[in-house]
């Protein structure tokens, strides 16, 4: 497969892409948990933040504070300290936080410790500073008594106080009957003995795995306070799976939409050039961008363009040309009949007859001539590629052009029998008899013939050199288009169509080589080469 393969390039692009999106969504999804998660500890620490809060606020002298403050770190196990509100600085959004009643939480990841700061009820001069760098069984069977203690102020009223301190927590806590729990004998057993339980659920819904706190409630028998159920931080909760999962396909979706779209926008270009095609204009063409598929499509839908304009311009070329070329020798059989008719003497009558046989030879000639011309001009010719001897091909031409008796110095250059090359035998032989026979015409004497192999380029080749007038430099290209003479005059005395140097120029094409004509270096005159690949690769099949 090509480096260039625009499939290649496309399915690097969707490695890539998928890479690129499965980064994305890794951290699209930790940055969302990190703030999902800072509101998790927030809400886990506003409603007994509270309840700390309002405890020390009822200690009345600060000493009571201190003291209080000093019980609840043992309870808890974490130390607790009663700062100076100058020594915190606090952001506009934590200050709001105070304001409230809610805790701040302050979350190191790297020593994985919370800080908390809490407010002080009646008491803007101090906050509380809680280290939590552990958070155990120890710590989960200390919240009720923090509860509890905030509801001994109201004997009688508990439930009515319950739901007014419900609206800072952000987890349900009430007070119900053990009856109504569904606990094993155990969970009862350590409940009547003044102990808290703590009950894990796990669940297949949203919610996932919680945790309850139950613990009894004094001088309440048969009566418990119950906190939670608390839904343990799922680090991957249904709604943000399915919503990580869609914004990644429409990113895969915009990112496959961007890889075809280059696509798409070459082939609009080439059907609508085609669609130009169809209504007759030849003249629009499709920009080749890139090495890929597409890019060889645009370049093939060129060629065929080039081609096709090409040979609506030679078909009307030949027409004009043939019509032309035609009317000489019709309208001389035309008078050579007429004359035929009115004349008795045998002897003219036998000239005029010799006359149109040769008129007629000649329209042979023109109609073979424009028939390879066109069977090269129109399409892919049918080329047997062989081994052959090149020096047995110019020596046949040699021979051919001597027996024409043409009283012309024909020479060959010497050459190695070795040299074989790859072509076809009969299109080579005419490229050398159209180069021998127009160097015929217009040289002065001479013509030399030679071929071989470039050592350099490895390129096979036959040149034809003369010593006659030579050509133009302006009309060097000009030669090989069908039907053209430099001299315009159809009834010169060195004949021809203008078809010889044309079909040439068409076999060297179809050979994969070229055709130049300069100035013979030795001779003065003009100098025809052909040249194509001495060998050819054969494709796989």
């Amino acid at each position: 497969m090509s480096k260039h393969s625009i499939f290649l390039r496309i399915y690097a692009g969707l490695v890539i892409l998928v890479c690129l999106v499965a980064i994305f969504g890794f951290l699209l999804v930790q940055i969302i948990n990190y703030q999902r998660a800072q509101e998790y500890r927030e809400s886990l620490t506003d409603g007994i933040s509270f309840v700390i809060s309002e405890g020390v606020a009822r200690q009345k002298t600060e000493q009571q504070r201190i003291d209080w403050i000093s019980d609840a770190s043992d309870l808890l196990e974490l130390p607790i300290y009663y700062l100076d509100a100058k020594k915190i600085d606090l952001s506009r959004t934590e200050e709001k936080r105070i304001e409230n009643q809610q805790a701040v939480v302050r979350y190191d990841a790297e020593k994985e410790i919370a800080y908390l700061v809490i407010g002080v009820k009646n008491d803007p001069k101090h906050f509380l500073y809680i280290k939590v760098d552990s958070l155990g069984e120890r710590q989960m069977k200390a919240l009720p008594i923090f509860i509890l203690d905030y509801l001994v102020y109201y004997p009688g009223q508990e439930q009515e106080y319950i739901e007014e301190i419900q609206k800072h927590f952000s987890y349900k806590i009430g007070i119900q009957k053990i009856a109504d729990i569904n606990l094993d004998s155990e969970q009862v057993g350590r409940l009547r003995a003044d102990q808290s339980v703590i009950l894990y659920r796990d669940s297949a819904t949203v919610r996932g795995t919680t945790i309850s706190i139950i613990s009894p409630m004094p001088n309440q028998s048969g009566s418990v306070l119950v906190i939670g159920p608390v839904p343990m931080f799922n680090w991957m909760p249904f709604k943000l799976a399915a919503g990580i999962t869609l914004l990644s396909m429409f990113l895969l979706s915009l990112g496959v939409y961007g890889l075809i779209v280059p696509i798409q926008r070459k082939l609009r270009q080439v059907n609508d050039a085609l669609n130009v095609m169809k209504t007759g204009d030849m003249s629009i063409r499709v920009p080749v961008e890139g090495h890929d598929e597409m890019a060889s499509l645009a370049t093939s839908y060129n060629n065929m363009s080039d081609h096709i304009q090409r040979l609506i311009e030679s078909q009307r070329e030949l027409m004009r040309a043939v019509s032309h070329e035609l009317r000489t020798p019709v309208a001389r059989i035309r008078f050579a009949m007429e004359m035929l008719a009115d004349e008795d003497e045998y002897e003219y009558r036998m000239q005029q007859v010799e006359m149109i046989d040769k008129d007629i030879e000649a329209l042979n000639t023109l109609i073979d001539e424009i028939m390879t011309y066109a069977k090269l001009e129109q399409g892919t010719p049918s080329l047997d590629f062989e081994k052959i001897v090149l020096v047995d091909v110019l020596e046949q031409v040699a021979v051919e052009t001597e027996a024409l008796k043409t009283q012309k110095d024909i020479r060959l250059d010497p050459l190695s029998s070795d040299i074989r090359v790859d072509a076809e035998r009969r299109y080579l032989h005419r490229v050398v008899q159209n180069l021998v026979g127009n160097a015929i015409r217009y040289c002065d004497n001479q013509v030399v013939i030679s071929g071989g192999i470039d050592k350099i380029t490895r390129m096979a080749f036959v040149c034809v050199e003369d010593d006659g007038p030579g050509i133009p430099e302006e009309d060097r290209k000009r030669i090989f288009e069908a039907f053209a003479r430099l001299d315009d005059s159809r009834t010169r005395a060195s004949g021809g169509y203008g078809l010889g140097l044309s079909i040439v120029s068409r076999i060297a094409y179809w050979f994969g080589g070229t055709i130049a004509v300069d100035q013979s270096p030795d001779l003065g005159g003009a100098r025809f080469t052909m040249s194509w690949p001495a060998r050819r690769f054969k494709k796989k099949k």
